[in-house]
């Protein structure tokens, strides 16, 4: 019996087996590749966190989202565990975060199943620029209150852990149909005029005139910055004042916070006007730095160290102030405001010298 011919170009059994084979083949690698694509992360981490541990304390801190974009609200969560018979000392509100602006702020505490104790602290930030940022170490301080154990540091008040510093990179916000090709040049702007004279000459007579005008200038600028700053300042602080002013004087149960505003509205007033690291010491660290203060006069020094050494009691000690003394407090501060708001200008007349009699 004779074969089936077989016409021109028509595939033959050996070459169809080839063929499929190789479709078989290349099923199988696009099954592989599938797989091992949806084995793989999605994504990277879209949170930054941070441990550090010291005794019988444990610190957690975790920030969200780790990628963010310029507008978005940044989650910073602190927690601090500590085994029962510890006395954990929670960082100051807004302490070391003054860089971003806080938009919410729930301070919490309680007792886990073994007595010890879980303080966390929960802030919403929302950076003011994109780029490189990051969130400075935290301050966290404890006593040691166990039975067998010293309470503190040889020499020191109570023992500390600082947070490691967390770097992140907020990204700026770009549309997505954004040109991102160069505008054509110009057109030929016609022939050349003729030049009015040598080059050199009218540079000249520019460094002559920027040489004359300089110090003047360098001096102006220098008398606007600092009245600017000493403005701001106290702007700022005046309005903060007013506002906590408006809300009438603390309850038992808001006397705490009343205090963290009120002394966070000093540090960050003298921090601004006078260039003290304020917001970022203890209160004995600051008082120290205070001390060494040429701006300060030794009754605005004593003022502040009355009103901070009270602020703590209450924030620290538990203690609760009657409310003749926090009217005091207030007049204390809005005092040392208004003595300190002028101080840059009389600066500026002192240094000015005089010339000829009074009623020239």
């Amino acid at each position: 019996m004779n074969s089936p011919r077989l016409l021109p170009g028509e595939p033959t059994r050996k070459s169809r087996r080839f063929l499929a084979v190789v479709l078989a083949w290349g099923l199988l690698a696009l099954v592989a590749s599938a797989v091992s694509a949806s084995d793989a992360p999605s994504s990277l981490p879209n949170e930054l966190r941070r441990e550090a541990e010291r005794g019988p304390v444990r610190i957690e801190l975790v920030l969200r989202p780790a990628r963010p974009v310029i507008g978005d609200v940044i989650e910073l969560e602190l927690e601090v565990r500590a085994e029962a018979g510890v006395e954990v000392l929670m960082p100051e509100f807004g302490e070391a975060l003054g860089r971003f602006e806080i938009v919410d702020f729930a301070p919490s505490e309680h007792l886990d199943a073994d007595g010890g104790s879980i303080a966390r602290q929960k802030y919403r930030l929302q950076p003011s620029r994109s780029g490189a940022q990051s969130i400075p170490p935290l301050r966290v301080e404890f006593v040691d209150r166990r039975d067998g154990y010293p309470p503190a540091p040889e020499g020191e008040d109570a023992y500390e852990i600082l947070t490691e510093r967390i770097a992140l990179e907020v990204a700026p916000i770009l549309a997505a149909d954004a040109p991102l090709e160069l505008r054509p040049a110009h057109p030929d702007l016609g022939p050349r005029r003729e030049s009015l004279g040598p080059s050199w000459a009218f540079w000249l007579a520019g460094l002559l005139v920027v040489a004359g005008a300089g110090p003047f200038a360098w001096r102006a600028f220098v008398a606007a910055r600092a009245r600017q700053r000493q403005r701001s300042a106290y702007e700022v602080a005046r309005s903060e004042l007013d506002a906590l002013l408006a809300g009438g004087l603390p309850s038992t149960q808001t006397m705490d916070a009343f205090y963290v505003q009120l002394s966070l509205l000093v540090r960050t007033y003298l921090e601004d006007r006078f260039g003290l690291r304020s917001p970022e010491l203890t209160t004995q660290e600051f008082l120290t730095e205070m001390g060494r203060s040429p701006d300060l006069a030794r009754s605005h020094q004593q003022l502040l160290r009355d009103f901070l050494e009270q602020a703590d009691l209450v924030k620290f000690a538990g203690h609760r102030p009657s409310p003749e003394a926090v009217s005091d407090a207030l007049e204390a501060v809005a005092r040392f405001l208004e003595e300190t708001r002028d101080q840059v200008r009389s600066e500026e007349l002192g240094a000015r010298p005089q010339r000829g009699g009074p009623d020239d």
